[in-house]
């Protein structure tokens, strides 16, 4: 089982309809919908988050009932649900404005011992880093659940609005970079921080690196690979990078470390990059996920 821990929120993405701009309502939250991609591919998912005692925190909670196996939310009265508005260019990328001032998102509940034990992969989210709490939220459980055998995963995730000052994030990323057995970068990401710094601090690491409409790259123990991704137009890329890491993630779930060999790996880097593109062919990050079927046959070509 995957156990995903962080951030769940309401992604408002807009459209404009005869003139006007409106915001389609969807769920959202980068480790919720790794947790939703999870299950959707076939694998068992957890998911452990907070939202607002609200209009959309009640939305949130029935969704994740809905769409993920096991559920540990709290329900937070005094914060409302946090919100990322989400607008979308000619080519389906996306630019974020978070509604993001003592919500409840960082306000986490301890993840409960039955989910624990029963996962192999502990997936933590970033946006939790932006406070002190959250910090140590995340180092907690990312030294709890490599005290009983866990893998853990980090994905970096970065978002300006919410971490303006780049190096200080940056700081605060190579700390649980660094605690992670399993991380994920953007290409952008992965420039700021360095080809030196992933070599050598993270050599040991299963490194992820998401290229766009150019496929992926990973890395791990000196060993590199570069692969190509399916040739799609993207309708809305809202959630590519969380459908990609989800395929990954549900991968290794069946896999033991001492099976991460070049060739595996170049297997579950194909099906992740397949996992990312046919996502973007619709919008929202959860809704647009497609099914196993839909991926073993765009493999299959």
């Amino acid at each position: 089982m995957i156990l995903c821990v962080g951030e769940i929120l309401a992604d408002l993405i807009g459209k404009t309809e005869n003139g006007s701009l409106a915001y389609d309502r969807r769920a959202g939250g980068a480790p919720f919908n790794v947790a939703c991609g999870v299950r959707k591919f076939g694998a068992e998912s957890a998911f452990v988050g907070s939202v607002g005692d609200d209009l959309v925190g009640r939305f949130l909670y029935s969704f994740a009932k809905a769409h993920v196996n096991r559920v540990h939310i709290r329900v937070d009265g005094r914060r409302n649900t946090t919100l990322a508005f989400v607008e979308l260019d000619r080519e389906g990328d996306r630019s974020f404005c978070f509604y993001r001032k003592n919500t409840a998102d960082v306000f986490l509940p301890a993840v409960p011992k039955r989910l624990l034990q029963r996962a192999k992969i502990v997936h933590i989210g970033s946006l939790m880093l932006s406070e002190k709490r959250g910090i140590e939220y995340a180092e907690n459980l990312a030294k709890t659940a490599h005290g009983v055998g866990k893998l853990v995963s980090f994905d970096v995730n970065y978002r300006e609005d919410i971490f303006p000052d780049r190096e200080k994030a940056a700081g605060l990323y190579r700390r649980m970079l660094e605690a992670a057995d399993v991380v994920k970068l953007s290409e952008e990401e992965y420039e700021t921080f360095g080809r030196g710094y992933v070599a050598e601090a993270l050599r040991e690491k299963l490194v992820c690196v998401t290229l766009g409409a150019k496929g992926c790259m990973w890395r791990y123990r000196g060993e590199e690979n570069t692969l190509p991704t399916l040739p799609l137009k993207p309708v809305d890329t809202t959630g590519a990078g969380d459908a990609f890491y989800a395929g990954v993630l549900f991968k290794l779930d069946a896999l033991d470390r001492d099976m991460w060999t070049r060739e595996t790996l170049d297997g579950v880097f194909a099906f992740a990059n397949a996992c990312g593109a046919l996502t973007t062919q619709a919008r929202g990050a959860i809704d647009a996920l497609p099914a196993l079927s839909e991926i073993e046959a765009a493999l299959r070509g």
